[in-house]
């Protein structure tokens, strides 16, 4: 069941390599399992004409994983003022509970360095070191207060986006400081919620040192993209974000301010739900979506999966209509990076970018 909270906060995962006194690197897995040895972006074949490629495509990033040592510089006690306008003062963190919808938040506390200290993990946080965290979540991003309780947090960094909210009350009672920052997520908006995270656990340098770095990654890499996307307008291609459950028979596009439209920009694409005025997340219109003519189709894999594939989504209503559909040209990406804005958002752009342009130059 989607949350409400979805709505503001989906803008969902992204190369960094954070280094100085204060933010530590950050790590990546060996080649075999992220990629590692594909060639640098800059350096593929683009298609001579992205909207006529035929095929689906998985896009994975080359880096997949968050560690690194902890911060040099740690000021404890924390004393906030949440996003929410709650006064917090942290003096633990040494058992970290980080969740949200899109999984941004525990992401970002391991790239601030203190991944060693995080307990458990929401659903939606799969990268490698975090995979075998307990789950505080059940049915897909409903909190589980017994198995949060259980794990003995010092301190709870969350947003709206995940309830019952009476379970977040319950930990604050309970006199665990919990830390609600902003629930947006978009390539807009990265750096704030870093620094939000780093100030409520004492990390306010390593916070600006991981956001800065991530801003002049991001930007690089976009620069990057836009040597291979089309610069005439005709032929940007035009992309659809799709949020697929087939079990649940929810079949949602994502619009403006989900987050997906700061993706697809980004990406040097045309979102046709923000240009067909659609904000936030909608239920699928069969003649809208044919109408706006998308090129590609995003999906999140596991939603993918939900309807069979992609034969499957060919029967969702609307898509087989479109260009998209009919070039079987959809581009799916694991549901933990997709949208996950935050230490991995580089390396997510990097993969879309090889998916949407390049799918046959990897390496």
């Amino acid at each position: 069941m989607l949350s409400r909270g979805l709505l503001p906060a989906v803008a969902l995962i992204l190369v960094i390599v954070v280094s100085g006194c204060t933010s530590p690197p950050l790590a990546t897995t060996k080649a075999a399992e992220t990629g590692a040895d594909l060639r640098p972006l800059s350096q593929v074949t683009p298609l001579p004409e992205p909207k006529t490629r035929t095929g689906p495509s998985t896009a994975k990033p080359a880096q997949a994983d968050i560690t690194g040592g902890k911060p040099a510089v740690q000021h404890l006690p924390a004393v906030i003022t949440d996003h929410q306008g709650t006064p917090v003062t942290v003096t633990d963190t040494s058992r970290i509970l980080a969740f949200d919808m899109s999984g941004t938040l525990a992401a970002t506390v391991f790239g601030l360095g203190l991944g060693g200290n995080v307990v458990g993990r929401d659903v939606s946080t799969g990268f490698p070191s975090a995979r075998n965290l307990p789950l505080v979540t059940v049915n897909g991003h409903r909190l589980n207060a017994e198995a949060i309780l259980a794990l003995r947090p010092t301190v709870v960094i969350t947003d709206t986006t995940l309830g019952p909210w009476d379970v977040v009350l319950q930990l604050r009672a309970s006199g665990v400081p919990v830390v609600v920052v902003d629930a947006k997520r978009s390539m807009d908006n990265v750096g704030d919620i870093v620094r939000q995270v780093a100030a409520a656990l004492g990390v306010p340098e390593a916070g600006e040192s991981l956001a800065t770095r991530l801003a002049a990654d991001v930007d690089a890499k976009k620069a990057e993209i836009a040597k291979l996307a089309p610069a005439d307008p005709a032929r940007k291609l035009r992309v659809v974000f799709l949020y697929m459950r087939g079990q649940a028979g929810v079949y949602h596009l994502f619009g403006k301010g989900s987050g997906a439209d700061s993706l697809i920009g980004a990406l040097g694409a045309v979102d046709v739900a923000t240009e067909a005025g659609i904000e936030g997340m909608r239920p699928v219109n069969p003649e809208a979506l044919a109408k706006a003519k998308p090129d590609v189709i995003l999906m999140m894999t596991k939603g993918l999966e939900s309807v069979g594939g992609v034969d499957g989504a060919l029967q969702v209503p609307g898509v087989a209509q479109t260009p998209a559909g009919q070039r079987r040209r959809i581009v799916d990406m694991a549901d933990s990076q997709i949208l996950s804005f935050g230490p991995l958002t580089a390396s997510v752009l990097d993969a879309l970018a090889r998916a949407l342009y390049a799918p046959d130059d990897a390496r």
